[in-house]
Order: structure tokens, then sequence, then C-alpha cells
């Protein structure tokens, strides 16, 4: 026994000993993630790209040679941005759908890179521009990249640079922007914007004074098409004061009857019952409870809102918004603020994604 211990020491030693075999973390571990820059000869811009949606609906691009270029402006480490890889070049930004997570870990912020444009399709989703492959099912105009082939076959890293600065946006520019839709060069960009308060005013596609809106599904396995299986929660703020829900927080504001009033005008989710299983419509939705994205709705001095969408799955879903924020329920009376994020536009309405909780700053 005592000759096996030895040997064991003795292999464990020479383990140790081998670091030309078993790598030691260091300072300079980082090293490893270093690779060769990839470059391309660029032949099109992002604006000349979307031209070809504008003018032609949803495109598969035959052309080979085409190649855009820009800087990686997104990043997922905050789990807000999820499969999508933004890139900004001077005429405006292109969503690439890459069907990864965590692209924070090879596109840097600020890092060049290339699209071969050739084999892949130009859409929109609901307004937006995006860049991915052709959608298989017709459900959508672009479906995303999805294996490491069609990846390293069509995006390629170039060299590091330093990380675009955001962009303030004006009411006026966000207003143009809207106007003009899908060709506006702000859709997609890093901003910021200021003088935001909380609640909108009564606008396209929202209501009077309304605080927030989210979509729960009854049975997330079943058609979320369908109306039957959707319950709509808008105008007021329900006691919701996070950012978005993780399922454990979706469910304690369930439990605590914060939407009981959500549903028909006459009915809430504890009187309604589905007639197949003797269960209401709050007792399903308990039973398939998963993460809920959230909208906060805001608005600029001259009335223009400004949705700030964020994920139930992002890191900080369940950070509560400064009070200050909110103010008061029954008021519009919060603290002005700025916001910066991605900015994307849903059906004409303007959308944020935060990068992050520090995102959203009271203004002094």
């Amino acid at each position: 026994m005592k000759k096996t211990l030895i040997f064991i020491a003795a292999a464990l030693a020479a383990l140790v000993s081998c670091r030309e075999w078993e790598p030691v973390f260091t300072t300079e571990y980082d090293d490893v993630y270093m690779y060769e820059p990839g470059k391309l000869e660029v032949t099109a811009t992002i604006a000349e790209l979307k031209a070809l949606y504008a003018k032609d609906g949803a495109l598969k691009i035959e052309d080979d040679d085409m190649v855009i270029a820009g800087k990686v402006i997104s990043d997922d480490h905050s789990g807000n941005i999820y499969r999508e890889l933004y890139i900004q070049d001077e005429t405006g930004v292109i969503s690439v759908k890459i069907g990864l997570s965590s692209l924070y870990s090879d596109y840097k912020l600020g890092q060049t890179v290339y699209v071969r444009c050739g084999g892949l399709t130009i859409g929109s989703y609901n307004g937006m521009p995006q860049l991915g492959v052709e959608d298989p099912t017709g459900e959508y105009e672009t479906a995303y990249l999805d294996s490491r082939y069609l990846i390293d076959a069509h995006v390629i890293r170039g060299a590091w640079g330093d990380p675009v600065a955001p962009t303030l946006v004006t009411e006026e520019e966000l207003k143009a922007a809207i106007a003009e839709g899908y060709t506006n060069k702000l859709w997609g960009q890093l901003v910021t914007i200021e003088d935001l308060q909380y609640g909108a005013e009564p606008e396209y596609n929202t209501e009077a004074y309304k605080r927030i809106f989210i979509l729960i599904y009854i049975d997330p396995y079943k058609d979320k098409k369908a109306s039957t299986n959707r319950v709509f929660c808008s105008t007021q703020t329900f006691g919701v004061n996070t950012w978005a829900m993780s399922k454990n927080k979706f469910l304690e504001y369930l439990d605590n009857g914060c939407f009981d009033s959500c549903g028909s005008s006459d009915k809430g989710m504890d009187d309604i019952f589905d007639e197949k299983t003797g269960l209401t419509v709050k007792q399903t939705i308990r039973a398939n409870a998963t993460a809920i994205t959230t909208s906060h709705y805001f608005h600029m001095p001259g009335g223009q809102s400004v949705q700030i969408r964020t994920s139930g799955y992002a890191k900080f879903a369940d950070t509560a918004i400064d009070p200050a924020i909110l103010g008061n329920p029954s008021e519009r009376d919060g603290a002005l603020c700025s916001a910066t994020g991605i900015l994307t536009v849903y059906n004409g309405a303007a959308q944020l994604a935060l990068v992050d909780e520090n995102s959203v700053k009271i203004q002094k």
C-alpha cells in the first residue's frame, strides 16, 4: 500500500511539472483566444444590402461576390440580446441571425466582421432588418445560421477595434426613423435616448398612459397565435416593478394576484375554466409557467413613445426599476432618465433592448 501511494504521488508530481503537456492558468492565459484576423474585399454597404429588400421584399442573394462589413455593436453577455449579431458601417446596421448563444466570446465590441452575403436571405421581422438563411418553414422571412459550417462560410472575424460609441437620438430623429421605416439607418444602432419619462402618451400602437405590456401564453406548447391561448396585460403596471420576469419571479407575481384582472373585460384568470382539464386559466398558466419578456413604456417630451423591452431570460430580468423612475402608479411623475441600448422597430413602434441593468440612468 505504501509503495502504491508513493507511485501515485510521484505520478502527480510528474504531471504538475510537465507544463508542455498540462497548461497552467496564468495572467497570459487569454492568449489562447488570439486568432489571425481575416479581411475580405467589401463590395457593398449595409444600406445597399437593405435596399434590395426595400425593392423586392425578402430576397435570397444570388451574387456570390457581395460582401459587407461592419463593426460589432451588440453584446449578448447579459442575455437580453439572443442569437443575433448587430454590425454597423457608416450607412447603417444589419442584424445577422447567428444561431448561437454567448456570441460575445467570439465577436468583440468594435471588432470588424465581414459577411459573405451570397446564398443568404435579406428580410425583416415586423419591420426590423435581418440577414439570415431562407426559412424552410416559410413562417418567417429569414432563419438562423445554426451550424458552425454555415457560420464559418459566411461570417469572417476581422481585426479588433475600439467599440462604437452610442448615438444620441433626438425625438425628431426617432419620429423620422419611424416614418421612413425599414431603410432608416438608426434601426439596429446602439443609441442613447434622453428625457424619457415612465408611461406612454396616446400614440400609434399604444393606449392612453400605457405603462406595461406582457403576453402570457396559457399553454406554450399549443398554438401561440391562437387568441384563446394568450392573455394580454397592458395599460397599468399590475404591480410589476422589475425590468422583466424570470420564471420564479413570474410565479411570485402570479401568486400575489398581480395578473388576476388580465383577460377579458368581465372575467379574470380565476373565473375562466377549461372544460377538458377542469382547471382555471390561472392554474393552467401556473403549471406551464416560463420566463416572461416585458415591455415598459416611456415617452419623450413631445409624446413619442419608446418601449424598453427586456427578455425574461436576461440576467437582470428580476432587477427592480428605480422607484424614482416609476413614480406614482396613478400619475406620470417619474424622474426623467436616459436609456442606452440597441434601437429596433416592431410594427412601427420604437423598442430599446438594454445592454444591462445599468443602461438606464436618472438625469441630474
